[in-house]
């Protein structure tokens, strides 16, 4: 059996010189060694033929994650491994009784400099242990990254982060899918999108590598057929996705559901959104102006993410709501058309609070239009509170609402009060809700604690077209 053993060190970690002795006896031992330094070709000074690690291939074929490190091989497998210095494992290891005599029994290393921050994913490219299949685009020495992608119609109209090799790889850390494997066909061209495709496009938003199962889970939720995403693109309205986050990962990411959670300055909210809207564009070919007709649009469509605030016990979240059990992570997407601002200081009793919700709710779209869009009605922890006090919960405040903006038919019908639009003269019933029973109306818990505002997301809901458009729940996976 042939036997060696292998030293990594490095000369800018205080452990390394420390047992600089150890090398030259190693050396003086029967088993071959070789030394292996990572950033001094004269270190260590005391043992002749050290390698020079250069380009950190060694390090990182050898896995090494700290210096120094002793390692063992017969007939080149490895059979141990010592991290850091511990006189009796490496004396262990390298079988010489007194190794280390007058050193310290044990000493913490260093972290390899293979292992520093952006190196890894640079050498896995850089040694062609990663099939990047996405086509590469060559650019000049002298051309901004940032302007060719402006060039090349791959943004939204801001600033995108290049796909670079090393970004790519570093984002597909955060999953333990296949970067081959297929998600999906992608509207409007029912483009083929692979993991890796989406982790293009979670680099470009600017997204960190811990979102990519949320951006995963976002995308595969758009493709159900049921959230209509092709119809979503189409329609001249104004709407696009709105993303809900629950379960224990919002926070473990570092999503807002606080203060300002559906405007600007958390990164997760704002990337993971956008991460889709890019997809759609680049790998889809949905843009605005070809199969994108929307009359105005929202700044929504650039992006719209945020998590429920599940911080109250006893609220049920919307995915448990929704049939998912709690504590599970999930995305509900929604076709959503913008904010509209709902205030309410004066109301003290859950039955007036309620009552002047459907004021607002019933202007979703038009006031004289009955089942033709969705809401969302994002709750703030003031008014929760009116109703979490009064013993209302999530089925009390749903079904009380639905019927404060259930109303009577003639009052709907085109022409009635002299205005025009409205409800078809053959609308049946003598009432009718304001929204879908099972899926029109989704209540959802966010905002900052300071302010009796609540806020309503209007939605496109195709018309009427109850069974083919409706929101969408996936559960994340990683």
């Amino acid at each position: 059996m042939a036997e060696e053993l292998i030293v990594v060190a490095k000369r800018d970690c205080p452990t390394c010189t420390l047992i600089e002795p150890v090398y030259a006896e190693l050396k003086s031992g029967a088993t071959p060694v070789t030394v292996y330094t990572q950033d001094d070709p004269s270190f260590p000074g005391n043992v002749d033929g050290v390698v020079f690690d250069a380009d950190l291939e060694r390090s990182y074929r050898l896995d090494i994650e700290f210096v120094p490190t002793l390692i063992r091989l017969c007939d080149g497998a490895e059979v141990g491994r010592a991290i850091g210095w511990h006189r009796e494992e490496w004396r262990a290891l390298a079988d010489i009784e007194r190794l280390g005599d007058g050193l310290p029994p044990a000493q913490p290393g260093c972290g390899a400099k293979n292992v520093e921050p952006g190196m890894r994913e640079r050498l896995m490219v850089r040694f062609g242990d990663v099939d990047i299949r996405a086509r590469a685009i060559e650019l000049g020495e002298y051309d901004d990254p940032m302007e060719a992608c402006f060039e090349r119609g791959w943004t939204d109209g801001l600033p995108v982060v290049p796909p670079t090799d090393e970004r790519i790889v570093r984002m597909l850390a955060g999953t333990r899918r296949r970067p081959d494997e297929i998600v999906g066909l992608i509207p409007p061209n029912r483009v083929e999108c692979t993991v890796e495709k989406v982790a293009i496009n979670a680099v470009m938003a600017g997204c960190r590598p811990e979102y990519l199962p949320v951006v995963l889970a976002v995308v595969e939720a758009a493709l159900i057929p049921e959230f209509a995403m092709h119809g979503l693109l189409c329609t001249t309205y104004f709407s696009g996705p709105v993303v809900i986050v629950n379960g224990p990962i919002a926070r473990a990411i570092g999503m807002n559901s606080g203060v300002n959670a559906l405007g600007q300055g958390n990164r997760a909210n704002a990337t993971i959104g956008r991460a889709l809207q890019l997809l759609i564009r680049n790998v889809g070919g949905g843009v605005p102006g070809g199969i994108d007709r929307a009359t105005l649009g929202n700044p929504g469509k650039y992006t719209f993410c945020f998590p429920e605030d599940e911080s109250d016990p006893e609220w049920t979240p919307l995915s448990v709501a929704r049939g998912f059990p709690k504590g599970a992570n999930t995305v509900t997407l929604f076709h959503g058309d913008g904010v509209t601002a709902f205030t309410a200081q004066k109301s003290r009793t859950p039955e007036d609070l309620c009552r002047s919700l459907a004021m607002s709710l019933n202007g979703v779209a038009h006031p004289k239009l009955a089942q033709w869009s969705n809401a969302i009605l994002v709750l703030s922890p003031e008014h929760y509170a009116i109703f979490r006090d009064a013993g209302w919960d999530r089925a009390r405040i749903e079904e009380e609402l639905h019927r404060a903006t259930t109303r009577p038919v003639k009052d709907l019908l085109q022409g009635a009060g002299g205005v025009a639009e409205g409800m078809p003269p053959d609308t049946p019933g003598e009432s009718i809700p304001k929204f879908w029973r099972d899926h029109g109306l989704l209540v959802v818990r966010a905002g900052g604690k300071a302010g009796l505002f609540s806020a309503i997301i209007g939605g496109w809901s195709g018309g009427r077209n109850r069974d083919v458009v409706q929101p969408v729940t996936k559960e994340i996976t990683l």
